[in-house]
């Protein structure tokens, strides 16, 4: 948060080195002069018989005629006073510093929170005490907040939450379109508040809160908890639709759906895996979002397992007693119809396996091709309603000149209808005076008509009629990993023990990338060019004098240094007291002549005797460090439309064509270098997941083979997610990853439910593999149609909010959405081929185990008796 108040004066006491040279002064003296005239000191007390007294003195000059009227010195028996060498006036303590709230002169308070604090909870606080400082301070000075970083954080929770509320509707909305009954769409709905409150509660005990990312987590997991129970209640229901009473039907359909419930719970959970073990930063960031995912789908097994079938049994009513208006007959027919179609479909792909094969190959092949060409990012882009901006000028500026284009900026950052506040300030520590600091707070976004980006599209051409300084701006993020602050946000380094070779190569090089179309506001902080006078002290000629080079370095401080030389103290302050020259001498190199030295003997010599000086060569201002070496940062952004990975390739490119010399090591830091690391771990933690759940899978079936034939379920939702992206320009980011590997755990449900009844069927059934998955799929293609759909609009609020914060919640509703959709059009007809075809290579395999030879399994034609016969087992 910032607060903006006037500024705080010091006395800051000018000389005029002429009159102290007429007097025989040198400025060395009048310091240790005027130090002894302001002290602190204690005193003691005197102890009589009865009463005992403090000893207080004026030992301190409080106020600017004091100083004035101080002698320091006496010359023919007169005093010679402050006010006779200079003046003595209140103003500020350092002239190079300076800040604005709002265009008015201000001091800017930036407040941090500590770590493990709620942020909210610290603002609030920090609010309420407001009151009460303000009124302990002058009625002049005006305390303001310009800044509230919360007001997004708040607005964005509210965002989530009003996402989660409608995910909850749409599910049950999903839930009775398929059910068409009261009770049958409460048992499931259910379900959702136990696990997120179920949920909550584990968070709660293990010390995590409610935050973007694990209300995120809640939210898409609303599309994917109520699918244990849809499955269990949907088994229940056809065995009630069968003629079993609900009692008796609850107990065989969860026992038969039991294990399909913990395989798909185990498995989901198991699919986090990888984010749990993910390092850094980012590993910190999604631990949470995964547990708390996990804990839900944990709570949600459970509840599916124990609560779903008490409630069937008892709220659910026998078939003979159901009685069914004209829309549940309409619906029922509509459903027929889509089972119908299906079944056609089936049949066909089933009757052309090859080609389905092919299908499913091709579809493989299509998701590497669109993970090679889709752009990658790091984070999404957010609109937080915080820019910050660095004003850049000339390394030989002075502070006046500064503060100038300063106030120029302001001028025109204020007009701009979107913003609300801002603050700024130039000079301070790590800062060089020719760089200035601004953070603009935008209003808030339903009453902005443009992005944070566009508004800073829109500033920079009117920023570019300020000559001789330039305001770069970047858009604050609420992820921001490592690095230093610079004017954009994404940072280049190059580190070389050779100042000469940076100093040569890395202007090339920031010439070339500012003229790549995928980089903008391209800056750099080396500053080797800053305009220096050097002083060259004759040593001989000095000791002559008795004088020595530290006597020539106090001396210039005292002039030019903003020396403190002395403080005093009041009942709620420490004021300083600062030594210089007069202003009107503090620019002109002519004043250097004007300065006199006092000698041991007494007499005075002007420092020109001793020195001489010169305005070059010039040198740098800064020589900054990555590390232990020498290093210069350049920072860019991204121009529209363009993602990091984009950027960093064409930078890598032009950096390779450069040919920089061996002892200049180019590297990423920040966020480009987090990055470049996620970017490689990315096919590791999509094989990581893929591993584990086949090990899962493979432990459950106790097969090598069928975890196979569920994991050929995913091409297809990679294809979707990463085809949904390129269809809408968006990048494939963290969050984005985030949505595959969830899509891991969600898709494969569907060749779990195919397989499991698939395997049940051929067992007690003793029907052939072809019979027992074309069995198994019209079975299960209701719930696999719901549960779908409901994940499917679990993910519908997340892709098309719009609302504060929501650029980071979209790539992973873009990605579960697609994924799932086309996942779901290719897996019902791919997944039953990819069965037969592993099913007879384990048949294969067991046989030539056993004879020592191979044979294939024949393949069953596919004939009207073996199609009725289907038809009646089904029935």
């Amino acid at each position: 948060m910032l607060v903006g108040v006037q500024p705080t004066p010091s006395f800051r006491v000018q000389l005029d080195p002429a009159k102290l040279a007429a007097r025989g002064l040198s400025l060395e003296a009048l310091r240790t002069s005027l130090s002894n005239n302001t002290v602190d000191l204690p005193k003691g007390n005197i102890e009589g018989e009865i009463r005992s007294f403090t000893i207080f003195s004026n030992d301190q000059m409080t106020a600017a005629s004091d100083w004035n009227n101080a002698i320091i010195a006496y010359r023919d028996g007169a005093p010679v006073r402050v006010k006779d060498v200079g003046q003595a006036v209140l103003a500020a303590q350092d002239y190079t510093q300076a800040a604005w709230a709002d265009t008015t002169r201000g001091v800017v308070l930036i407040i941090f929170k500590e770590p493990g604090a709620n942020i909210i909870d610290t603002v609030d606080k920090i609010k309420a005490e407001l009151p009460m400082l303000t009124a302990s301070l002058p009625a002049s000075l005006k305390v303001q907040v310009l800044s509230d970083r919360t007001q997004t954080i708040r607005a964005s929770v509210a965002d989530v939450q009003f996402t989660l509320m409608l995910t909850i509707g749409l599910v049950v909305t999903v839930i009775f379109l398929f059910l068409r009954n009261i009770w049958a769409t409460a048992i499931p709905a259910f379900t959702v508040p136990l696990a997120l409150f179920g949920a909550c509660g584990l968070m709660w005990f293990a010390g995590y809160s409610i935050d973007n990312l694990s209300l995120m987590a809640l939210t898409i997991s609303v599309g994917f908890v109520v699918d244990d129970a849809i499955v269990m209640l949907e088994n229940i229901v056809r065995h009630i639709e069968r003629g079993e009473k609900p009692m008796d039907a609850a107990t065989i359909g969860s026992s038969e759906i039991g294990f399909t419930i913990i395989s798909i719970s185990i498995s989901l959970v198991a699919v986090l895996i990888p984010l749990l073990l993910m390092s850094g930063i980012i590993g910190r960031l999604f631990k949470e979002f995964a547990m708390a995912l996990a804990m839900t789908i944990l709570v949600s097994a459970f509840v599916s397992l124990t609560l779903t079938p008490m409630l069937a049994s008892r709220f659910i009513k026998p078939a003979a007693e159901a009685h069914h208006g004209r829309l549940y007959q309409w619906s029922e027919r509509f459903f027929e119809a889509m089972l119908n179609t299906y079944e056609r479909g089936l049949d066909r792909a089933l009757r052309h396996r090859f080609v389905t094969l092919l299908a499913f190959i091709a579809c493989v092949a299509l998701t590497g091709y669109f993970y090679t060409i889709v752009p990658s990012g790091f984070f999404p882009q957010q609109d937080t309603g915080m820019l910050y901006g660095q004003a850049l000028a000339g390394q030989d500026v002075s502070a006046p000149q500064m503060q100038s284009y300063m106030e120029q900026f302001a001028e025109i950052v204020i007009k701009d209808p979107a913003v609300a506040h801002f603050a700024a300030a130039i000079g301070g520590s790590g800062n060089t005076q020719n760089t200035g600091r601004m953070f603009i707070q935008l209003k808030p976004r339903d009453e902005r008509d443009a992005s944070a980006d566009q508004v800073i599209r829109r500033l920079q051409p009117k920023l570019a009629v300020v000559q001789g300084a330039r305001l770069v701006m970047q858009a604050s993020q609420d992820v921001r990993v490592g690095g230093k602050l610079s004017a954009s946000q994404y940072q280049y380094v190059l580190e070389s023990a050779d100042v000469d070779a940076l100093d040569q190569w890395a202007p090339k090089l920031l010439s070339a990338l500012q003229r790549l179309p995928e980089l903008t506001a391209v800056t750099t902080d080396q500053m080797s060019s800053g305009t220096t006078l050097t002083l060259q002290v004759d040593r001989d000629q000095a000791a002559r004098y008795g004088l020595t080079a530290n006597d020539v370095d106090n001396t210039l401080n005292d002039a030019f240094g903003q020396r403190q030389i002395a403080q005093y103290f009041t009942q709620l302050s420490t004021y300083n007291v600062i030594i210089e020259v007069l202003p009107s001498l503090r620019g002109d190199l002519k004043a250097l002549g004007q300065i006199y030295m006092t000698t041991p003997s007494g007499s005075q010599v002007p420092l020109s005797a001793i020195a001489k000086w010169t305005t070059a060569p010039v040198q740098p201002l800064i020589i900054n460090h990555e590390g232990q070496f020498p290093s210069v940062t350049i920072s860019f952004n991204l121009a529209p439309n363009i993602a990091l990975g984009q950027a960093t390739a064409a930078i890598d490119k032009t950096a390779a064509q450069m040919r920089l010399p061996a002892t200049i090591q180019p590297t990423y830091t920040g966020t480009a270098q987090a990055f470049n690391e996620s970017l490689s771990s990315v096919p590791l933690l999509i094989l990581g997941a893929l591993v584990v759940v086949y090990l899962i899978l493979g432990i459950l079936y106790e097969s090598y083979i069928h975890p196979l034939t569920i994991l050929s379920t995913l091409p297809s939702a990679g294809l979707g997610a990463l085809g949904t992206l390129l269809v809408f320009h968006m990048e494939f980011n963290l969050v984005g990853l985030i949505g595959v590997i969830l899509l891991i755990g969600i898709v494969k449900k569907n060749g779990i439910m195919m397989v499991d009844f698939a395997i049940a069927a051929e067992r007690d059934q003793h029907l052939s593999s072809l019979e027992s998955i074309r069995q198994a799929c019209l079975l299960r293609f209701r719930p696999i149609m719901m549960t779908t759909m409901v994940s499917m609009l679990g993910a519908l609020p997340l892709m098309l909010a719009n609302g504060t914060g929501a650029e980071i919640r979209q790539p992973l509703g873009y990605t579960m959405f697609g994924g799932l959709l086309v996942s779901q059009a290719l897996t019902l007809f791919t997944t039953p081929v990819i069965y037969l075809y592993l099913d007879g290579l384990s048949h294969w395999l067991s046989s030539f185990a056993r004879h020592g030879e191979s044979h294939d399994e024949p393949e069953l034609p596919l004939d009207e008796v073996s199609l009725a016969r289907r038809k009646l087992a089904a029935e």
